[in-house]
């Protein structure tokens, strides 16, 4: 947020012929709109004048393919940001026509991440998505350059970005996010949360109405989420997986399911084999995280039950590396209270536990459950 710093002493602004009011009439506060509005006229028509010149001189041959790159690029970054300066203030003031339509974020989503696609590859963005149709009364132009600023603002934090569109369980509402990590290499020191395209961020969500959002900032990169209330069609996740008692419906719908259990006790690690093989899946086991990574690499599974006795920091950062390759991975945990059976509801590091002495009987509630929420 610009914040106006005045001097000790402040000189009086001139008087101009012609003007209405006096010079005490004049402030530099009540004129920032307009400020910025001038700032980003001159940025695009004067960057928008040097990327023209730079193409006459390469049609000339007076500089080569990789010199024009160079200076392409950060006159296009200059642009943007005078682009993104003008749409704060259109926003801001309200010259935006909004014309609210159900609009299927996920393919709206999808056709920006296309449109971007040879962009990302050329800065070496590993792209993932995991788009669900759920429709959202919005302007599609507005929620077009909505996903756009997201991405934008994303990009400085990390080289990885996971997409998702799909539906809150609750509220039931749409949810787009996007998580970027940096392979834990931090960003640069200079890099500015609340940049341009954070202000820009911000503005379209409270002119358009309806979307809250909120970020994460992270060592590791940023998670952000936009919720969408005025979502006019729901996805039932939850009827992916059949979870009634038709034996053969269940085992279908589970077939090459394969789960990893890591615990050091023998008897936790085959009483889980067991609860498994009951209801089709199948599953491996290992004693320790080092052993764990190497079987991730080797096969990576959709459910891993871990056993608390050995939860920590080895575990917190076993979880942190496995969500660096998938964008959402589920977790049972074996609590040590035997009667223990509690489903992780819809935190995104929620876990179901199930006690020692209740794991035949309620392990495969917990696992078809669990799976029934990544759907």
């Amino acid at each position: 947020m610009l914040q106006n710093k005045k001097s000790p002493v402040e000189a009086p602004a001139p008087q101009q012929s012609g003007a209405t009011g006096t010079s005490s009439d004049w402030s530099l506060d009540d004129h920032w709109p307009s400020l910025i509005a001038a700032l980003a006229d001159q940025i695009t028509e004067g960057t928008s004048a040097l990327q023209g010149t730079v193409d006459q001189l390469l049609q000339r041959g007076r500089i080569s393919k990789l010199e024009h790159r160079a200076l392409s690029l950060p006159a296009e970054r200059i642009k943007q940001a005078g682009v993104s300066a003008q749409q704060v203030h259109r926003f801001y003031n309200g010259r935006i026509r909004q014309s609210h339509e159900k609009v299927d974020m996920s393919e709206l989503v999808e056709g920006v991440l296309q449109e971007r696609k040879k962009e990302l590859g050329v800065l070496g963005i590993a792209l993932r998505r995991k788009l669900k149709p759920v429709e959202v009364l919005i302007d599609p132009t507005v929620a077009h350059t909505f996903v756009n600023a997201v991405l934008d603002w994303g990009l400085a934090f990390g080289n990885r970005i996971d997409v998702r569109m799909d539906l809150n369980h609750w509220p039931q509402h749409a949810r787009f996010q996007v998580r970027v990590a940096n392979d834990g290499v931090p960003p640069s020191s200079t890099l500015e949360p609340d940049n341009l395209n954070w202000m820009l961020i911000r503005q379209i969500a409270l002119a358009t109405g309806g979307v809250e959002i909120t970020r994460d900032l992270r060592d590791d990169g940023v998670n952000f989420i936009a919720m969408f209330t005025r979502t006019v069609q729901a996805v039932d996740g939850i009827s992916a997986v059949d979870l009634s008692d038709d034996q053969s419906s269940m085992f279908k719908s589970l077939s090459g399911t394969y789960v990893l259990t890591i615990s050091p006790s023998l008897q936790i690690r085959a009483d889980v084999r067991d609860a498994l093989r009951e209801i089709g899946i199948m599953s491996d086991s290992v004693v320790d995280f080092a052993q764990a990574k190497d079987a991730v690499r080797s096969r990576m599974p959709n459910l891993i039950v871990v056993d608390a006795e050995i939860k920590g920091e080895a575990f917190e950062k076993f979880r942190s590396d496995l969500l660096r390759e998938v964008f959402e991975f589920p977790f049972v945990e074996i609590s040590p209270d035997d009667s223990s059976f509690d489903m992780s509801g819809f935190g995104e590091f929620a876990m179901a536990k199930v006690g020692r002495g209740n794991i035949r009987e309620a392990l495969g509630t917990a696992v078809m459950f669990e799976l029934a929420k990544m759907m």
